[in-house]
């Protein structure tokens, strides 16, 4: 028997458990090194007791989420340690990998291997050199396409993951706030080209797939090529997805006021398969606190830009992010962002208290604002925008919106669904996952909403 074929079978029976941390890109960077890694023939373990490989896939956004990747790191070495003489191999990749690399190897000697975002397609090769007793940190920024040396998932895998599925288009930013270490941990802006994106979308939709995310930090941005090498934008993308067979829903996230141009407003009045729902930060509404995070808008062209929007498509549900006490901010600047809040009116948000990230200007700025501060100016943003939520759910009592069947849910005989809007929508009924049904709405929970089947 060949050394190959002996390695092979060793893989066949090693389990890997990947554990993600932070946003939707991560989740689908997870879902294509699981895709790659079965291609060679690793098993994914059900729970991460049960594996003999373990990534966990980062997010350096926050300061919490550095804090949490250690926490677990302790944890794993705790484990291996029980394990004795079996072996048990522990890797990191993702946003943390990528700023850290030779950081996490000091502070957590457990860890095996280190691998940034650009370098998942090396992953199994990587893995093989692991196996020898080779510490691997590699964290390079490759020129080769790293999605065309990704292999496509099987139908049957696609199948387990739902009939709502992301699908990455762009990478990277080269907007440059300066609060932000998405340059740094994933590089400049990248976009896949419409071939190769296409061909994704028809895989997930020929596998049972209905609705589909694009993703990218900046996917407004996306300007990716056909074969002709004529470049797009991301509204005659939006179109040429629709014209697949199967697919029933398009939605993207996550976007820039910057790049929010005409053609893409239109596609949302003119596109009845693009959701009504846009997550679109602005971060503050302080002009002042703007032009300090380098956004290079003002609160004004985010109002005007809002207003456009919602004239061409007065039913969208608007989402953002809001960052508290970034260094500077003032009282009056902090009520500038209560007032934008209370002006453009919120469907759901995602608010935070500024922490500095290692590598980025904001975090040698002057005047740091101190934790309690923070904490006060983000409880009164919350309770704005929970109460905004709210509003927003109690306005679809009574009305009849079509819902995607997505799960099961807790109780017997109820399915879930998700709304136009995004928030899910739980009912009862013998529908099968991936049905489309008109609901009407009776009640609205905090995040969620109960419906009736309108026969």
């Amino acid at each position: 028997m060949s050394i190959e074929t002996r390695a092979q079978q060793k893989n066949n029976l090693r389990k890997i458990f990947i554990k993600t941390y932070g946003c939707q890109m991560n989740v689908y960077d997870s879902q294509r090194m699981s895709d790659s890694l079965s291609a060679e023939g690793y098993m994914m373990a059900e729970n991460i007791e049960e594996a003999d490989i373990i990534l966990l896939n980062t997010c350096h956004i926050r300061e919490k989420a550095a804090e949490k990747l250690y926490s677990d790191l302790g944890r794993l070495r705790i484990m291996r340690k029980e394990r004795g003489q079996i072996p048990l191999t522990i890797g990191v990749t993702g946003c943390i990998a990528q700023a850290e690399g030779e950081e996490i190897i000091r502070r957590a000697p457990v860890v095996d291997l280190i691998i940034g975002p650009q370098n998942y397609h090396h992953l199994p090769h990587i893995l093989k050199e692991v196996e020898k007793g080779i510490k691997i940190v590699k964290t390079d920024y490759v020129m080769e396409d790293k999605f065309a040396n990704l292999p496509l998932p099987k139908k049957e895998t696609i199948r387990r993951r739902g009939v709502s599925a992301f699908l990455t288009v762009q990478e990277g930013c080269d907007k440059f706030c300066t609060f932000c270490v998405v340059p740094y941990t994933r590089g400049v802006e990248v976009s896949r080209s419409v071939e190769q994106i296409v061909l994704e979308a028809e895989n997930l939709i020929d596998a049972g797939v209905s609705e589909i995310t694009l993703l990218g930090q900046n996917v407004n941005g996306w300007h990716g090529k056909d074969v002709n090498a004529h470049e797009w934008r991301l509204s005659d993308l939006l179109f040429r997805l629709a014209e697949i067979k199967g697919l029933k829903r398009l939605r993207y996230t996550t976007s820039h006021p910057r790049n929010m141009n005409d053609t893409l407003i239109a596609a949302h009045r003119d596109l009845p398969m693009l959701m009504p729902y846009l997550h679109l930060p602005i971060q503050t509404g302080s002009d002042r606190i703007l032009k300090a995070m380098n956004r290079q808008h003002t609160a004004v062209d985010y109002r005007h830009l809002i207003e456009r929007i919602r004239k061409a498509q007065p039913d969208i549900a608007l989402s953002g992010d809001f960052i508290v006490g970034f260094p500077g901010e003032t009282d009056a600047d902090f009520e500038e962002t209560l007032k934008l809040v209370h002006d453009v009116f919120y469907a759901s948000a995602y608010s935070f208290k500024y922490s500095p990230r290692p590598g980025t200007p904001g975090a040698d700025m002057a005047n740091q604002i101190d934790e309690q501060k923070k904490e006060e100016r983000l409880q009164r943003l919350q309770i704005l925008l929970g109460k905004q939520q709210k509003q927003f759910l109690q306005s679809k009592v009574g009305k009849v919106i079509d819902i995607l069947i997505e799960k099961p849910g807790r109780h017997k005989g109820q399915m879930i669904g998700r709304s136009p809007w995004l928030m899910p929508v739980a009912l009862k009924t013998t529908a099968p996952v991936g049905t489309m049904l008109n609901v009407i709405i009776e009640e609205a929970k905090r995040n969620s909403l109960i419906g009736r089947f309108q026969e």
